[in-house]
């Protein structure tokens, strides 16, 4: 059972104090620490792990930004007023749109901040879109992965001298009789306890989709889903919030994905699908509007027989999704069929041939008509499937909690009864983020969104409350 408390002392002792401590080291919790050093206020990063991972090394490690450089260099207009448009829509209004605004604004000077200072050499993805994006904005590094995002923010860190306090878990907060946070209690693995003050605590410890217990409460359909996360995020910041009396958003609201190979367990990218291809259930036959987006893909794959279905597309369509570090190594360990006919193909995944043989014609109907599918799928733009083809065997999975802790336009944490804790932030997956209550709100991106933004946003505001 994870273990989260929260103590209030008249006059808390500690082994010894700092002025930040930063609860997590993956994108927000570095990004934080890189920008609470950066205004002349040394942080503590305390970690679980040996090395820091967290959610964001197991994503594709792309950030949705709008009016940088990059779309720039590559002809891309944009704008944070069209990105908050484009995440509220696919929020189905139901996101806070001050955060919204938020998030939107800073994203982009946050990125080239990092890039600028750090040296992340940060590229926009220009040859394929996502969907609900108007415009082409997600940021990555070479790879594509979440793991080089990481490994380069934790070199940056060690670069700049920032304290890293590995292997240690945060089990507990401890406040004073006002209700503000004074520190913590950061165990090691041998059992021993350290007590640590701060003039300012920062939650980046993700959500809660770890937590089994927790996601059987608030998002019963992903109980038994194929859980694609960190094991970290076990909901301490939910469980410490409950206890201070925080405000707690959209609890409900988390990003899936309907396209994790399986068995083989790696993450193929959504291209596969946007760039044309489309997905049959075990019976050969289509059964959803693929467009609508991964993240309520998770669930419609696992409703179906066995909880899995197949991706199908073409050799054209993996060359631009070879791109991506997931996907080299889908290849590499076979996950990734190729055949030259159709019916090979059927052979291969054993599908019944002339039911795949029909939803392949039927698709390529609609795309030479430039019609909606009944569904609700427009082909209009989609380019044809041809020889060679594709297939990889795809099941539904549950990746990060999107509802968490309320926070103010500091990133201060709200009381459920109204103010604020004056000297406690929460960034990336344990602050609320912009995808509303339900798994379609999620907009591709959204949770490095919040990680980047609201951890860039955290450390500059616990350097002052530190510093003030």
């Amino acid at each position: 059972m994870t273990e989260a408390r929260v103590v209030t002392e008249a006059e808390p002792r500690f082994d010894t104090e700092v002025p930040v401590a930063i609860i997590g080291a993956g994108a927000a919790g570095l990004i934080a620490a890189l920008a609470c050093q950066a205004a002349g206020v040394e942080p503590l990063v305390i970690e679980r792990d040996p090395v820091p991972r967290g959610s964001t090394s197991l994503s594709a490690g792309l950030i949705p930004a709008p009016a940088t450089r990059f779309q720039r260099e590559r002809g891309i207009t944009d704008d944070a007023a069209t990105f908050a448009a484009d995440i509220q829509r696919k929020a189905h209004g139901h996101a806070d749109p001050g955060l919204i605004a938020l998030v939107s604004q800073r994203v982009g000077p946050a990125i080239e901040w990092l890039a600028d200072r750090y040296a992340l050499p940060f590229s926009v993805v220009h040859d394929f879109d996502y969907p609900g994006h108007t415009n082409r904005r997600m940021h990555g590094l070479p790879s594509r992965s979440g793991a080089e995002l990481v490994d380069r923010l934790r070199q940056a860190a060690e670069t700049a001298e920032i304290p890293l306090l590995t292997e240690a878990r945060a089990t507990t907060l401890v406040r004073d009789t006002s209700g503000a946070i004074r520190g913590l209690v950061a165990r090691r693995p041998d059992g021993s306890e350290e007590l640590i003050g701060a003039k300012a605590v920062v939650l980046a410890c993700c959500g809660y989709a770890g937590n089994k217990a927790l996601v059987r409460k608030y998002i019963p359909d992903l109980a038994d889903a194929l859980y694609f996360g960190h094991p970290g995020n076990e909901g301490e910041a939910v469980l410490w919030a409950e206890q201070i009396g925080a405000a707690l958003r959209d609890m409900t609201g988390h990003q899936g994905h309907g396209s994790v190979a399986h068995p083989q367990g790696i993450l193929v990218s959504w291209a596969v699908i946007m760039e044309g291809g489309f997905q049959v259930s075990l019976d050969a036959e289509r059964f959803w509007n693929e467009a609508s987006g991964y993240s309520e893909a998770g669930v419609a794959v696992l409703r179906q027989r066995d909880g899995v279905a197949w991706d199908i597309f073409d050799a054209r369509i993996a060359g631009i999704t070879r791109q991506f570090e997931d996907f080299r190594q889908a290849e590499e360990q076979g996950a990734v069929i190729a055949a030259d006919t159709i019916e090979e193909l059927a052979a291969k995944a054993k599908l019944p041939v002339a039911t795949l043989r029909a939803s392949f014609d039927a698709v390529e109907g609609f795309k030479r008509d430039g019609a909606k599918d009944a569904f609700g799928r427009d082909w209009s733009r989609a380019a044809p499937l041809g020889a060679p083809f594709r297939a990889v065997r795809v099941t539904g999975a549950l990746f990060h909690s999107q509802g968490g802790l309320v926070i103010d336009d500091r990133a201060r944490v709200r009381l459920a009864d109204g103010g604020v804790v004056p000297n406690l932030f929460a960034a990336g997956g344990a602050a609320a983020g912009v995808s509303g209550p339900d798994a379609s709100g999620y907009l591709s991106g959204n949770g490095l969104l919040t990680a980047v933004a609201l951890g860039h946003l955290a450390g500059e505001e616990a350097a002052k409350a530190a510093a003030g």
